[in-house]
């Protein structure tokens, strides 16, 4: 017989016992009504009746539903999503196997206090030299616990790699199939080799008046070259590689490989930066799947640097663009709607959205 979530899922059941759903009152073990109450989430009826029942749902039975490694992974990720977040269920989460790695990656630097708090207490976390690796960049971190962080790395710089291997090799049997799909691509790099080396090549140092200081951007650009022709060399599989566990320089280059899966491999790396997403968001070089992939990364787009970025560049999808025009601040949609680097549909809703914020702002005024 099919399971309750399953009958719903069908709408086989009546509204009425729908209704009782969404408000937790079905008589069913909690876990079983958790996995319903949060399917519910996403039914326009019912959606806002099952988020306040999940809201008041007692914590320590969330606790105990949550701890448990059979946890459906719906109700674990609708937990850990930060506006469903509570800080009591956090350590529960953290510790709980089916929140893959990677989400801990993802959290680990940009997390607020609360969060660090509990990582810093968290076993696995200190088992996970790639969490610690990306913990260590947090703001909120202070001077001593970055000082033991770096000594627990120290330690064990072994491990961290072979953390970072791991990670490598779940997300390779993740995408296996696109993986095998474009093995049989030769690398080919996307763009002139000029806006390449400008992307890639480090800032000449400041010119000084000696002879000596002449020749400081040839050893830069043999490098470079060096990497390039290292990566030139490699098959998908190892491209894929270089771009989740390589250097900055590989990512560099590979973030605009012609074989998509490079791409999104590079866009999954524990070690990618903000500062590497802030500046493929504004590339004009890299492909549009790299620019619809930060766009579907909602950690990525909590960086407002990296929304203005995407909006702001010629080469993203008019579909994009128009979603997160509205987010921008009114000095940015100032600018844009007099930018003649953007369609001029975007340019025209830009002044749409400056005009109503004006407006509001000057209402707040008076």
């Amino acid at each position: 017989m099919p399971s309750m979530l399953e009958l719903i899922k069908q709408n086989a059941v009546p509204a009425a016992v729908m209704r009782s759903a969404a408000k937790g009152a079905l008589s069913l073990p909690p876990e079983e009504m958790l996995e319903i109450l949060v399917y519910l989430t996403g039914n326009k009826m019912f959606q806002e009746e099952a988020g306040m029942s999940l809201a008041r749902w007692d914590e320590a039975s969330l606790a105990a539903a949550l701890s448990n490694n059979s946890a459906a992974p719906e109700v674990l990720e609708y937990f850990w999503d930060e506006k469903n977040r509570r800080r009591g269920l956090m350590p529960v989460l953290v510790e709980n196997p089916r929140i893959s790695d990677q989400r801990l990656i993802e959290a680990a630097g940009r997390a607020a206090r609360d969060l660090v708090n509990v990582m810093l207490a968290s076993r696995r976390v200190h088992s996970t030299q790639a969490v610690l690796q990306v913990l260590l960049g947090n703001t909120f971190l202070t001077e001593a616990e970055i000082q033991q962080i770096r000594e627990e790395l120290s330690a064990s710089a072994e491990p961290a790699d072979q953390e970072l291997e791991a990670a490598h090799e779940v997300w390779t049997r993740e995408n296996a199939e696109a993986i095998k799909a474009e093995e049989h691509k030769a690398f080919e790099l996307i763009g002139p080799e000029e806006e390449e080396e400008a992307a890639t090549a480090p800032k000449p140092e400041p010119v000084v008046p000696q002879a000596a200081a002449a020749p400081q951007k040839k050893p830069a650009v043999k490098e470079k070259l060096s990497t390039l022709q290292k990566v030139s060399r490699m098959n998908t599989s190892e491209r894929v590689k270089a771009a989740f566990i390589g250097s900055k320089e590989e990512r560099a280059i590979l973030i605009r490989d012609a074989a998509k899966i490079v791409q999104n491999a590079v866009l999954a790396s524990p070690k990618l930066s903000d500062a590497e997403v802030e500046l493929y968001a504004s590339a004009k070089h890299v492909s549009e799947n790299v620019l619809r992939e930060i766009a579907r990364n909602r950690r990525f787009l909590k960086n407002y640097s990296v929304v203005r970025n995407l909006v702001n560049n010629p080469r993203c999808p008019l579909d994009i663009s128009l979603t997160l025009v509205k987010t921008l601040l009114v000095y940015d949609l100032k600018s844009l709607r007099q930018s003649k680097n953007v369609p001029d549909t975007l340019r025209k809703v830009a002044d749409k959205f400056y005009k109503d914020k004006m407006e509001s702002r000057s209402q707040q005024q008076s």
